[in-house]
């Protein structure tokens, strides 16, 4: 089967890649059909689709029906046998990825009253349909889907810092924060830690889309501030150590390490310079991952990691924009088995 996904299209490489990473963890087999801008299509051998829910970077996910033109659109819409496709009532709603001439309320408004025609027992039902037509259009293309899912965007609102339980300026963002666990390719049920945890923004994201979490930082306060943000979520299934991420030991490994260092000299890095402090924690990540893990970090934009570690090979790097001064690279890192570093 085909399937649509709208892309944010906050940024150009992360919300692709996110979609690739989970769909990988999930070990589905895809073929990217058509990528371009916000629009992505695959191809997924199986009707099982992972659950795609939890990306943060995509806005909605449908099922392709068939593609076609402006010029022989209508003719597609009646060549359709709408009747298997409609559940119960239906609404028709067109979304432009880009600016186009086609004009959506008259292209909605067509295909409607074209199903409606040839199938009169279909009700519509504008308010809140069962089986919602979803009419992608982009340049001379137009996709017909059905809507599979709408990715709720209201828990990245109420989840920002600010609104937390315990806030500590310098938090990052919840959609980025569940991006990066995505990166980490981590499943529900598997173990994911982050030695850096400060008011457990990541540990938040991964604790929801069900993974176990393992937090790790060095300030006591910290650490009764993230226990207090994780219960205020519903996560339960959670373990907080207070230590230096730089000399933690963990008793079994973990899938993943997804984490946000403190940047600039603090008291949370003890004054260490940034460069030392990433050297020796990539050494302990080494520790604490398990062989087929993986590593989702942040850094500054003036610390790149391939001049730091050659102890792992940098699967992905993106440079995201976060204001004026401020750019972040985030990095995908596997140990490296003796191969060459790469990055996509």
């Amino acid at each position: 089967m085909e399937i649509a996904l709208i892309l944010s299209g906050e940024h150009k490489t992360l919300p692709p890649s996110e979609v690739k990473s989970l769909l990988e963890a999930e070990n589905t087999k895809y073929k990217i059909k058509y990528h371009r801008d916000k629009l992505m299509i695959l191809e997924i051998q199986t009707d099982k689709i992972p659950n795609l829910s939890r990306l943060a970077y995509t806005h909605e996910i449908s099922q392709v029906i068939s593609k076609t033109t402006p010029r022989k659109f209508e003719e597609k819409i009646r060549s359709i046998p709408w009747e298997k496709i409609i559940e119960d009532n239906f609404a028709v709603r067109a979304k432009k990825i880009e600016k186009t001439t086609t004009d959506s309320p008259i292209i909605e408004k067509r295909t409607g009253t074209i199903i409606k025609k040839s199938h009169p027992h279909l009700q519509v039902n504008l308010e809140n349909p069962k089986t919602l037509i979803r009419l992608i259009i982009e340049k001379d293309k137009i996709f017909i889907t059905k809507r599979l899912y709408k990715i709720d965007k209201k828990h990245f609102n109420v989840a920002k810092p600010h609104k937390r339980p315990f806030f500590y300026p310098g938090s990052m963002s919840p959609k980025l924060a569940r991006c990066m666990v995505n990166l980490s390719g981590v499943r529900k049920g598997e173990r994911l830690l982050d030695p850096f945890c400060g008011t457990g923004g990541i540990l938040i994201e991964a604790g929801i889309v069900g993974a176990k979490v393992i937090g790790a930082d060095i300030d006591p306060k910290m650490i009764k501030g993230t226990e207090k943000n994780l219960k205020y979520y519903g996560i339960r299934d959670y373990e907080l150590i207070m230590a230096d991420a730089r000399s933690l030991k963990l008793e079994k490994p973990v899938k993943a390490i997804v984490t946000d260092p403190p940047y600039g000299i603090s008291a949370s890095t003890r004054g260490e310079k940034q460069e030392k402090l990433y050297k020796e924690f990539l050494k302990t990540a080494k520790y604490n991952l398990q062989e087929d893990g993986r590593i989702c970090i942040a850094t500054p934009h003036y610390l790149q990691l391939e001049n730091i570690t050659d102890e792992f090979k940098i699967k992905e790097k993106h440079a995201i924009r976060m204001h004026k001064s401020l750019t972040r690279l985030i990095y995908t890192l596997e140990k490296d088995s003796g191969g060459s570093h790469h990055c996509k």
